[in-house]
């Protein structure tokens, strides 16, 4: 039996916790849950994380990584027009591969704002910079204009609010997709 490095503990804590927090969010989800999944004690993973907070911030930056990178990734050499359908295909076929990303997007955005709700804004500093490196990487592949990154980021959020609500591929709600927004000339 290989025995695992505390790095690669620690990542594969992350990736449990991305799944158990995506599912239950971050008050649902007990640290219990999540060594369990990882197959560690309790006192374990607080030997690679301080807190379940920690724990949380880490899996949601992850996430928003995760989510950047495939952003990076679609639009390799691309930009404008090329760039804008390669990225919001890459999105489109992320969460579809993978709706535990979709979800735990989802939950990211509620727990931060359930922390400012009661006054703590540090809590999601860590999240909301990682969040502007994903818009940064968007918007110098769709050509540095505000409006077109703006434009994708909202299509974006659309399309989770509809995938989170589950209609259908084949939904009227989905229309307007049949004609992606076109960058300006």
């Amino acid at each position: 039996m290989v025995r695992m490095s505390a790095e690669e503990r620690r990542e594969s804590v992350i990736r449990a916790a991305m799944v158990e927090f995506a599912r239950a969010g971050y008050r649902g989800t007990s640290t219990e849950v999540i060594a369990q999944r990882v197959g560690v004690s309790q006192p374990y993973l607080f030997r690679l994380f301080p807190n379940k907070q920690a724990i949380f911030l880490a899996a949601a930056k992850r996430c928003v990584e995760d989510t950047t990178e495939v952003f990076r990734k679609a639009g390799e050499g691309l930009e404008g027009q090329e760039a804008l359908d390669a990225m919001g295909a890459a999105y489109r076929a992320l969460i579809a591969d993978d709706p535990d990303m979709l979800h735990m997007q989802m939950q990211v955005y509620v727990a931060v704002a359930s922390a400012e709700a009661v006054g703590d804004h540090e809590f999601g500093e860590p999240i909301r910079a990682s969040w502007m490196e994903m818009f940064d990487t968007v918007h110098l592949k769709l050509g540095a204009d505000v409006g077109e990154t703006t434009q994708f980021f909202a299509y974006g959020m659309l399309i989770n609010v509809f995938v989170s609500l589950g209609y259908p591929p084949e939904h009227r709600a989905w229309t307007g997709f049949d004609q992606p927004p076109q960058p300006k000339e």
